[in-house]
C-alpha cells in the first residue's frame, strides 16, 4: 500500500517538475521518509528516479531539438569537475548561513522568472557564445552545488533564462544534465542504503509516466512564458521548503 502511494505521488511531482527541468528528488525524499521509508533507501531511490525520469523526458526533448548540446556538454563537464571543489571549500563554513544565502538566490531567481523578460538569444547563430555560456554556468552551478550540497539544476535553469535562452530549451538542457548528476549522487547513496525492489518498481513506473506527461505538456501544450511561470513557481516552492527546514 505504501509503495503504491509512493508511486502515485512520484507521478504527480515528476510530471510538474519535468516541465521546469528540475528533478523531483528534493520533494520525494522527505515524502518517502514521511511514509516510513528508511532515509538512505529514500535518498538513493529518489536520486535514481531523477535519472529515470530525465531519460524519458530527454528522449522527447532531443526529438524536438530542445537540448542545446553546445551548452549542455560544457556545463556537464565543468560542473562535474568543480562540484568536489565546492564540497571541499564548504568544510568549516557555516552551513546554515550558506543555505540562507541559497534561499535568497532562489527567491531572486523566482522573481526573475515571474517578472523579468530578457531579450531572447538566437541560439543557433551564436555557437561560440553557447560554449562560453556552458562553461560559465557549469562553473557557477557545479561549485555552488557542491558548496551547498544541493542539485546544480536549481541554478542552471534560472541562469540560462537570465542569459536570454528560451525557457523551454533551458529546461530541456538542464533535464539532460540532471540524468548524470542524479545518477552520480545515487551511486554515492547506494553504498550506504539498500534499494527496495518493490518501492523502486512502483515509483519507477510513476517516474517514467510522470516524465512522459510532463515532457509532452512542455513541448506540445505550453508556451515559453507558461514554462517560465512554472519554473518560477517551482523555485518558490523549493525556497519555501528550505525555509521550513531551516526554521524547524
Amino acid at each position: 500500500m505504501i509503495t503504491a502511494i509512493a508511486g502515485a505521488i512520484t507521478f504527480i511531482f515528476t510530471a510538474l517538475l519535468t516541465i521546469a527541468g528540475v528533478g523531483a528528488a528534493f520533494i520525494l525524499i522527505p515524502v518517502f521518509i514521511a511514509l516510513g521509508i528508511d532515509v538512505h533507501i529514500a535518498m538513493a531511490t529518489a536520486l535514481l528516479l531523477n535519472s529515470i525520469a530525465m531519460i524519458f523526458a530527454s528522449y522527447r526533448f532531443i526529438k524536438n531539438k530542445l537540448v542545446m548540446w553546445k551548452v549542455a556538454i560544457p556545463i556537464l563537464i565543468v560542473a562535474t569537475a568543480l562540484s568536489p571543489v565546492g564540497a571541499y571549500v564548504s568544510v568549516g563554513l557555516n552551513r546554515e548561513l550558506l543555505l540562507w544565502l541559497f534561499v535568497g538566490f532562489l527567491l531572486f531567481a523566482a522573481g526573475m522568472m515571474l517578472f523579468y523578460k530578457p531579450k531572447q538569444k538566437e541560439e543557433e547563430s551564436s555557437k561560440s557564445r553557447q560554449i562560453v555560456s556552458g562553461v560559465s554556468v557549469g562553473a557557477f552551478a557545479g561549485f555552488l552545488g557542491g558548496l551547498l550540497g544541493v542539485g546544480g539544476g536549481n541554478f542552471i535553469v534560472p541562469v540560462l533564462v537570465w542569459l536570454g535562452y528560451n525557457p523551454k530549451k533551458a529546461s530541456a538542457t538542464t533535464s539532460f544534465i540532471v540524468i548524470f548528476s542524479s545518477f552520480s549522487g545515487f551511486l554515492g547513496h547506494a553504498t550506504v542504503g539498500n534499494i527496495s525492489a518493490q518501492l523502486l518498481g512502483f515509483t519507477a513506473v510513476g517516474s517514467a509516466l510522470g516524465a512522459i506527461v510532463g515532457a509532452w505538456l512542455m513541448t506540445e501544450k505550453l508556451k515559453r512564458e507558461q514554462v517560465k511561470l512554472i519554473i518560477g513557481i517551482v523555485l518558490l516552492g523549493i525556497a519555501a521548503k528550505m525555509i521550513y527546514n531551516l526554521l524547524t
